[in-house]
Order: structure tokens, then sequence, then C-alpha cells
């Protein structure tokens, strides 16, 4: 698709955008535990979900065919699972950075200089996910895709956006110590429809990601089993080609795994149990002590990890809940924004320049007149929200459209930070070294041409800033045209 942002370029089976980052299955990611220090193969056969197809060994995104029982060492996505012979079909359009551009790659991606003065958009530092790896979820298979600071998936109905930006805010919840079940509760739903189960019935899916960050880039993948029985049998987390944590399910009888993680001192793994029914990731701050410089490593590669999981706020307005009065609360906006009269009465009083920009923003995209946005108390002890129309006029919220609610409240949610948005930070980590992501399902839904011109020229001079990194899915790609900055993965049913 032509666009400002760079040429699209085709995926399928692995070798996409992608593919050129991945080691082949015959480079191996870490040293033996009898080397150097790091995991050996023998330690990863659990990570296997059961009855999981193994894909050859020339799959360099799928596990080993060693006689290991799973992948080996290598930095690969990491376990097998049922379902995923399948063949991903997308293709990925990046942005050309703001300045100047080198020429077109080998993967066919137009890359931009690195030389250049202010390439690269928000805060390079900061913790953050730029790859999301669907080896086997839902209608996913073997899918890896870049997420830069403003992401669209796009693709028609059926084709996988919002399987993606669940798998995301799943990561992010697991990321912020939630339990799988609470993540997954209807687990089953996850698994690849054609997965065949083992001997045992079992059948499970895996996902991962990438942290970019101070430690470079960090590699999670992450095993579940959704049957018989829901828990995470196999997780590794790696970093520069080195295994940091591996963990594999020995004895389905017992609810734990057992974790092997990276010391490089006089043992060269520490090994220990870990509840199955958590991400061993977030736990390693209270399990590895820190003594050696191979588990100060671990230590830094989970938290890069954890702190870019963390601050995930997944959104998707609810017009129909927005229209009426609201009891005043904490102001802190919700995923379905249903109290934004509420964030209203806080917001305005206490940031004025972002208070004006939002208004600017709405006189932009709804019908009339604005000259404010104003949340009134009432008798009752609620407060509603209403456009000022700046002629003795107000207009209540449930007066406007569809499309205007929604674009009303993604406005919002753009112009806002972590402070007001009903998320769970890093708390130990000071807010400059975090990031925001924006996980927007139907970023386009029901907004006409215009408003949804506008809200990507507001989104993509958000995430320019690096107020915020945005992820959503547009049913039309098109919209994105001629916006900078702009990463757009076209998805195929």
């Amino acid at each position: 698709m032509p666009g400002a942002g760079g040429p699209s370029v085709s995926g399928s089976g692995g070798s996409s955008v992608l593919g050129a980052r991945m080691p082949s299955a015959s480079n191996s990611g870490g040293p033996s535990a009898s080397g150097s220090g790091g995991l050996s193969g023998a330690d990863s056969r659990g990570l296997s979900v059961p009855g999981a197809p193994v894909p050859s060994a020339s799959d360099s995104r799928g596990s080993s065919a060693s006689g290991s029982g799973g992948p080996s060492a290598s930095d690969s996505p990491g376990p097998s699972v049922p379902g995923a012979r399948g063949v991903a079909k997308w293709s990925v359009r990046q942005p050309a950075e703001r300045a100047g551009r080198d020429p077109v790659g080998p993967d066919g991606v137009e890359l931009p200089s690195p030389a250049a003065p202010g390439a690269g958009w928000g805060h390079p530092g900061r913790p953050r996910i730029t790859e999301l790896r669907l080896s086997a979820f839902a209608g996913h298979r073997r899918a890896a895709f870049p997420l830069g600071a403003f992401t669209l998936f796009a693709g028609p109905s059926g084709c996988g956006k919002t399987s993606a930006l669940r798998a995301y805010d799943a990561l992010a919840r697991l990321g912020g110590g939630a339990a799988v079940g609470d993540v997954f509760p209807d687990a089953v739903g996850c698994v690849p429809e054609r997965a065949r189960p083992d001997a045992q019935r079992r059948r499970g899916f895996r996902i991962g990601c990438t942290a970019d960050g101070p430690e470079g880039p960090v590699r999670l993948d992450v095993a579940v089993q959704a049957e018989p029985e829901l828990r995470i049998v196999g997780e590794r987390l790696s970093a520069g080609g080195l295994v940091l944590l591996e963990t594999a399910l020995r004895d389905p009888s017992r609810p734990y795994v057992q974790a092997a993680w990276h010391t490089a001192g006089q043992a060269p793994v520490t090994r220990a149990p870990l509840p199955d029914d958590r991400l061993g990731t977030t736990l390693l701050p209270l399990r590895v002590a820190g003594k050696t410089d191979g588990q100060r490593r671990v230590l830094a590669a989970a938290e890069q990890m954890v702190v870019a999981l963390r601050s995930v706020f997944a959104c998707d307005p609810r017009p129909a809940r927005m229209r009426g009065p609201v009891p005043t609360g904490s102001g802190r906006l919700l995923g379905g924004c249903e109290n934004l009269a509420d964030v209203l009465w806080r917001t305005r009083s206490e940031c004025g320049r972002r208070h004006q920009q939002l208004v600017a923003a709405v006189r932009a995209g709804c019908a009339g007149p604005v000259v404010d946005v104003v949340a009134e108390p009432l008798s009752d002890g609620t407060v509603r929200a209403v456009l000022d129309r700046g002629d003795g006029v107000r207009t209540g919220l449930g007066r406007l459209g569809y499309g205007e609610l929604r674009y009303l409240a993604l406005a919002l949610v753009l112009l806002t930070g972590p402070g007001v948005l009903d998320l769970d930070t890093a708390g130990e980590v000071p807010a400059a070294l975090q990031t925001l992501t924006v996980l927007a399902d139907g970023f386009d839904r029901g907004l006409d041409p215009g408003q949804r011109a506008e809200l990507l020229r507001l989104a993509a001079r958000m995430c320019e800033r690096g107020h915020i990194r945005l992820v959503g899915a547009v049913s039309d790609a098109s919209c994105a045209t001629g916006v900078d900055g702009a990463t757009v993965v076209h998805l195929k049913p």
C-alpha cells in the first residue's frame, strides 16, 4: 500500500520482515551448563506444550527437532504448540523516520539513517515492547509482528486483529503478576482450532514478545496448557543469545514447574520450583540474590521485560455507557470509558494545557461549535459531561452520536497519562523510565473519515513526543496513508 510510512513487505511462513532477525536453528543461543554457565538444551525439554507437533530443524521460528523433546537453548521463540504448522498471512509497512533514510534494507523495509539527528520517536532508552509473537494463538500461527511507537493492525473482520491485541494484553497482565486463570478465563478459545490433543488429551498455545531497552532486546516466550487443566507449562527469558530463565513442567500432578536461571557463579545455573499459575519472570526478584554478574544480568533483563509490560492500558470505549451521569470516584479512566465525566471533572482543573488540547480535538471532530468540554455536578452527587457551545447552550453526551462519543473518549485517552488511566504501573520504577502503551481495538469503529484522520494525526503527534505508544486495530488501512510514523501490519483471513 502506498503511503508515507514506507514500502509494504509481505511475509509468509516465518520469512517476514522479522525473519532476518531470527537466528537459524543451528545457531545455539547460549552456552551449555557444562561450558560457560548458560542453560543446556536438556533444560528446555519441558517447554513444549503437550501434544505439540515439532517443526523441522530448518524452521528458525520453531523448535529444534532434536531428541530433547523440545527446543534447544537457542534463541528461538520457545516451545512447540499444537497447530503451529500453518502459514502466517501478513505484510508490514514500517515508517520511515523523520530524518534521512538509508537505502532499502535486505528485508525490503526502508531503513532510517542511524546517524541522522533526531531519528527515532519517543525515548529509546525506556523499556518498550518492540515485537509480538503469536507462535500458536487462536487463528495465528508462527506470526511475529513488529511494534513501533504507533502501530496499526489492519484487515477485514476475522483476520485476527482483536486476537493480536488480546495476546498483548494477556502478556501485560501476566507481567503485572496476574494469575493465568484470571488472564485467560476462556483459555480453550485461545487454542488453535485444528490443534490435536495428545494421548492425555492436552492442548495449549504459545505467545511471546521482545522488550527493548537498556539491556538490549530481551525475549520472553510462554507456553500455556489450556486442557485439561490451565497452567503455564513453559517459559523462556533470553537476551543476547543466552537463555536467562527457563521453566519446564516435570510432574503434571504437582502445581509447579521446575525453573533454572543463569548464575555464572560457582554453579552455572540455579534450579528451584516455581508456581505454574504465574509468570516466572515476575517472581525472579524474589528468588535471585543478585550476587554474581550472571544473576544481576537475569534481574536486569527481568526488570526490563516487566516494566515494558506493566504500563499497558486496553481501551475500547462503549458509548452506550457514556451518555448518562456517573458517580464521582477516583477520576481514573476505565477501559470502557464509561466514567469519562468523572475523569473530565478531575483533568479540567489539574491540567489546563492538556484540557485545551482536548477541547481543540473535540472541536475538530464533533459537529457544531465547541468552546469547552465540561463536567457538571448534579444535585444527586453525580456528574455529567457536556459540550459548551459558547452561546449559553450546553449539549449533554447523551445527545452525541456513537462516533462522536468514541472519538471524544479516544482523544481523552491519547492526551492523558498513567496517573489518569486505570492501569497498574510499576510503582517501584520512576515514571520517567516508563512508557505508557495504549491498546485500542476498533480504533476507527464508528468514526467518519474526518474523525479518523484527526484522531490518527493526534495519535501520531503524541507518539512522536514519547508521551505514549499506541497499538490499535483498524478495518481499513487506507486511513493511515500519509500519517507519519505509523507502522501498519496488514492481516489477511
